[in-house]
C-alpha cells in the first residue's frame, strides 16, 4: 500500500470481496462511461479525475479500473449483446441507461465469477439512483434477455436449487 493516507483507504484486490468498495467502483465507473459516452473524454484522464476526486472513498480500485477499461474496449460486444433486446436504437436510450447496461453487460459477459442476480440488482439500484423515473424497468427487461442468453449454465443451477 503507499504511504499516502488517503490512498490506504482504498480497498485493493484481496480474497475478501467487500460489498460497499464494489458498489463503490460500479457507481464510479457508471459516472466515468456516461462522461466518457456524451464528451468523449478519454478514459485514462476520466481514471485520472475520478481517482483524484474520489480517492478518499472505500474503493474496489482494481474493479473500477477493470470496468472503465473493458466498457470501452468491448463496447461493441456488449452493443450486439444487448441490441436484440432493446426495441429502439441506441441512439433512443437515455444515456445514464446506456452506460448502466454497458456496465452490467460488461460484467454479464466478463465477469462469470459475479452472480447474475448480484449485476443485476446492482445496475438497478444505479438506475433508480441516476436513471429516469422509469428507466429501472426498462434495464431490468433487457438485463434480464441478456442474462438468461449469458448464463444459461448458472440461471439453471439457480432453479435446481429451487
Amino acid at each position: 500500500m503507499p504511504n499516502d493516507p488517503k490512498q490506504s483507504q482504498i480497498i485493493q484486490e484481496s480474497n475478501t470481496i467487500n460489498p460497499v468498495a464494489r458498489h463503490n467502483a460500479r457507481r464510479y465507473a457508471l459516472q466515468a462511461m456516461y462522461q466518457w459516452q456524451l464528451a468523449g473524454t478519454s478514459i485514462n484522464e476520466l481514471e485520472a479525475e475520478f481517482l483524484h476526486y474520489h480517492i478518499d472513498k472505500k474503493l474496489d480500485l482494481t474493479y473500477f479500473k477493470e470496468l472503465i477499461h473493458g466498457v470501452p474496449k468491448h463496447q461493441h460486444e456488449i452493443d450486439h449483446e444487448m441490441q436484440p433486446f432493446l426495441g429502439r436504437s441506441l441512439q433512443e436510450i437515455d444515456p445514464v441507461e446506456l452506460a448502466v447496461l454497458r456496465l452490467a453487460i460488461y460484467e454479464l459477459i466478463k465477469r462469470p465469477d459475479v452472480p447474475y442476480r448480484v449485476i443485476i440488482n446492482e445496475a438497478l439500484e444505479l438506475t433508480k439512483k441516476f436513471g429516469s423515473i422509469e428507466g429501472h424497468k426498462f434495464v431490468n427487461g433487457v438485463l434480464d434477455r441478456v442474462a438468461k442468453k449469458t448464463r444459461v449454465t448458472e440461471i439453471k443451477m439457480q432453479k435446481n436449487k429451487t
